[in-house]
């Protein structure tokens, strides 16, 4: 057995790792202030380029209600501090720098994260599902994705109903990993979202048409049979490539075809655990 990270020895280690990768990240965005996206507007631009639904509350093995519950609030909590931001030319859309920190203090819940390789219960678990959503639609355009962390080896989402590729989520901890976008058109771009009972609903807008339309799509999908040498247990895993395709407006054709190829990812029903308390004891794991 290797030796254990230093976040690894005990929660107190673990706690003090954390603040040292937030206090990292923000002494490196500490001089870039002016180039990220921070105005807002309620009036849509023009051009409809992308809209996307992602539905909130899902059957994912056996959580908990109240977790599910849970991300619900954070998302509706999110939403409004993200809904209108214009993406000017130049400037960088920074998932958390709008958000900030998803504390109980402000309002947030419980939900599911992501710990590795299984699920378990952070405050603000479950907001991963709104940058997924900023990132399926981002991939549809032409702004450039200079941030995307996927989760580490867990896909909890069930292929029923599956309306996006495997593999194209994203995972977020405030706030050192972050989902960022830069503008590097000459155009301006807007992103409206908002929180209904059922649904996250978001669409993607830009001052004028751009000359190529984007498809996003999977090869080589297949699921495998493994044995964990930790545990010794069998485990099904699953593979795949997304293909991102750059097509002309004017003359149809396919002339850039961008493949993404991803680690496996391990296909588990989704446990969740409390601490003692009852309370989550781990709060900035991966929202996922």
């Amino acid at each position: 057995m290797g030796r254990k990270l230093f976040s690894e020895i005990s929660p107190l280690t673990y706690r003090i790792a954390v603040e040292r990768q937030r206090w990292q990240r923000r002494a490196k965005d500490l001089g870039r202030r002016g180039a990220f996206a921070a105005e807002r507007s309620t009036e849509d631009l023009p051009v409809k380029v992308y809209r996307h639904n992602s539905l909130i509350r899902r059957t994912l093995g056996n959580t908990e209600l109240d977790l599910q519950e849970g991300k619900a609030r954070s998302l509706e909590l999110s939403a409004p501090l993200v809904d209108g931001i214009v993406i000017r030319p130049g400037r960088t859309f920074s998932f958390w720098r709008l958000v900030g920190n998803p504390t109980r203090s402000r309002g947030y819940l419980p939900g599911v994260v992501i710990n590795g390789d299984h699920a378990d219960v952070g405050i603000g678990g479950g907001m991963c599902q709104f940058t997924n959503l900023l990132h399926w639609m981002a991939l549809h355009s032409p702004l450039t994705v200079v941030e995307h962390h996927h989760h580490s080896g867990l896909d909890l989402f069930p292929d029923f109903k599956r309306q996006i590729p495997f593999g194209t989520g994203t995972s977020i901890i405030y706030n050192f990993l972050d989902y960022r976008l830069r503008n590097d058109t000459g155009q301006s771009y807007q992103f409206r979202v908002y929180v209904d009972d059922e649904y996250l609903r978001g669409q993607l807008l830009s001052e004028d048409t751009w000359p190529e339309k984007f498809h996003i799509r999977e090869d080589e999908a297949y699921f495998y049979r493994v044995t964990d040498p930790a545990t010794g247990e069998e485990q099904v895993r699953r593979h795949n490539v997304v293909l991102r395709e750059t097509r002309s407006k004017r003359t149809g054709g396919t002339y850039r075809d961008s493949p993404s190829s991803l680690p496996a990812r391990t296909v588990m029903g989704q446990t969740t655990s409390r601490g003692r308390d009852g309370s989550p004891h781990a709060s900035v794991r991966s929202a996922a």
